[in-house]
């Protein structure tokens, strides 16, 4: 592996050493990295880093559970060669297909003049046949477009992170071509190292708490959505844009709870919970 596709790391992404290895050895071996983690854990931020690091292109095809494997390849715009055929003011030849081709998510990966990154995010949402053919797509590294009678290779083979949420099982062909990596939720000194990135001059005092308050937070019974990473960086953002908020042991209430949960009956847990009669 070059020197230019080693990742080590990015500066607002805390990377521990177990996960920077399963990335290096996936960029050298070809091969997608699927990672897997409640949500927050990070995972479609690590893509995100890699392509800041690499300097590379980024890619994201967000998987919905109704989308079709072709609408990531490529889509032939018939509707637009309709108008075009019957108005007569399009600079485009209606007699060339071609013409009204555009290339989906991976079309553009595969035909990029540089090497990019592939983000497919929440694989999991999509069901097996469609996860089983990308892959044979993403092995194979080509596909046709059969209105045209042409074959798509791959310029550059691209970087490719697959996530999933674990909400449904994927299937034992589509994990035999992946490396696995689960990102574990960040335990409180992970998380104050992630904090300390977004927010390099907060107090101590303030660290302290909103960590020990988020942690007791995440903990009580019955929530159905946890808060995570993202919900913990806006709450500290949102404690530190109220100019009457002071961190003090003994407070009375956690402020601004709307910002960590987001679900009714988990927002009127957190606010009848003994936990909210003090933050820190």
């Amino acid at each position: 592996m070059t020197a230019a596709t080693q990742f080590t790391g990015d500066t607002k992404y805390i990377l521990d050493e177990e996960l920077a290895k399963i990335v290096n050895i996936s960029i050298a071996l070809e091969m997608p990295l699927l990672l897997k983690g409640e949500p927050g854990t990070g995972k479609t931020m690590l893509a995100h880093a890699i392509a800041n690091s690499l300097n590379m292109p980024l890619l994201v095809l967000n998987v919905k559970s109704s989308m079709k494997l072709v609408e990531c390849l490529y889509q032939y715009d018939t509707l637009t060669r309709l108008n075009d055929s019957r108005f007569g003011d399009s600079t485009r030849n209606v007699s060339d297909i071609g013409e009204y081709i555009r290339m989906g998510k991976i079309g553009q990966a595969f035909t990029a003049d540089h090497r990019t990154i592939l983000l497919i995010d929440e694989i999991d949402k999509a069901d097996t046949d469609f996860q089983d053919d990308m892959l044979d797509v993403l092995d194979q590294m080509e596909f046709d477009i059969i209105e045209v009678d042409k074959t798509i290779r791959a310029e550059n083979r691209p970087i490719m992170i697959i996530t999933s949420n674990a909400k449904k099982d994927l299937s034992d062909p589509f994990l035999g071509r992946c490396n696995f990596h689960h990102i574990a939720f960040p335990d409180p000194k992970m998380m104050r190292n992630i904090i300390r990135v977004h927010f390099p001059q907060l107090s101590d005092n303030l660290m302290e708490m909103a960590v020990e308050t988020f942690y007791r937070l995440r903990e009580l019974d019955g929530i159905e959505k946890k808060p995570a990473t993202r919900e913990l960086i806006n709450w500290v953002r949102a404690l530190q844009a109220d100019p009457d908020f002071k961190p003090q042991k003994g407070a009375s209430e956690v402020p601004y709870l709307g910002v960590l949960f987001k679900k009714s009956g988990d927002y009127e847990r957190a606010s009848n919970s003994s936990s909210r009669r003090r933050m820190y």
